[in-house]
């Protein structure tokens, strides 16, 4: 694959689960994989349980904002991935969906967040495999 496959994780406030998922693709994807990571109502911040979980284990989103959905983000990626945004992102044919069921780790604390995460990471390592070439993942 001569162009970088490009992924857009989906969900209602792209506070938590979201950017958790993003976070992890773009640490773990080194850099072979375009991120990017939308949601339909965005919240004011990122989940500040979901952000003490990822520094838990080295990843720093403390810094991430939650960005609006666009067409456009949409359009621009080859994977696009909900979370439990329902019916509210856009559909165009040729793009691969998958819909992830994952807790929503809104108002939850960090005991609660971090098998959540834990779920994300393990999605998140089969995306990879399934983007990128095995010599790639060495």
């Amino acid at each position: 694959m001569s162009v970088k496959p490009s992924v857009l994780f989906v969900c209602v406030h792209n506070a938590g689960r979201s950017q958790m998922a993003a976070a992890f693709l773009t640490t773990l994807g080194r850099g072979a994989i375009e991120v990017r990571s939308a949601g339909s109502q965005p919240a004011d911040q990122v989940n500040p349980a979901a952000v003490e979980a990822m520094a838990e284990i080295g990843i720093d989103m403390s810094a991430e904002i939650p960005k609006i959905l666009t067409t456009e983000a949409v359009k621009d990626s080859d994977v696009v991935i909900t979370m439990g945004c329902g019916d509210e992102c856009p559909y165009f044919p040729g793009k691969r969906y998958e819909d992830w069921v994952l807790e929503d780790p809104a108002g939850k604390g960090v005991d609660s967040v971090r098998p959540i995460r834990d779920e994300i990471k393990t999605r998140v390592e089969a995306l990879i495999a399934s983007l990128t070439p095995a010599e790639a993942q060495q």
